[in-house]
């Protein structure tokens, strides 16, 4: 697949597009690669990491052999980001059952509030090769 940092995130989830485009503009260096949860490759990615897809709520984050989900993929993604937002990764001294308690809230609620699209979103042809579908 790639050696990059790869987000796997739910495509037809309004916020989850929203937080994937807020990553793109500040990923300079354009390090991460993006992979919608209802695409081939994170069908390929969750079987090759075991990861349980019955009940996914959660944006992963797979780095360096490693996986990472809720809070903590959502923190170790600002690691990427230029400017500021690499200072948010100091949040993950929160408790992890504290950071997860509220970030489980938003995933539970974000068809409610942000909505929901009939078809994962479609690349531009400027980020089109950051995504893995």
């Amino acid at each position: 697949m790639s050696s990059s940092p790869i987000i796997l995130f739910d495509g037809v989830c309004n916020f989850c597009n929203y937080w994937v485009n807020f990553a793109i503009k500040r990923d300079r260096k354009k390090m991460l690669r993006f992979a919608p949860l209802q695409g081939e490759t994170a069908k390929q990615l969750l079987q090759r990491y075991r990861i349980n897809s019955v009940s996914l709520d959660t944006v992963i984050l797979i780095d360096n052999g490693k996986v990472w989900t809720e809070s903590s993929a959502s923190l170790r993604i600002c690691k990427y980001m230029n400017g500021g937002w690499k200072l948010f990764y100091g949040f993950i001294i929160i408790p992890k059952f504290i950071r997860d308690f509220f970030y489980r809230i938003v995933a539970r609620n974000r068809y409610k509030w942000w909505g929901k699209k009939e078809e994962c979103m479609i690349p531009t042809p400027e980020v089109k090769e950051r995504f893995l579908l």
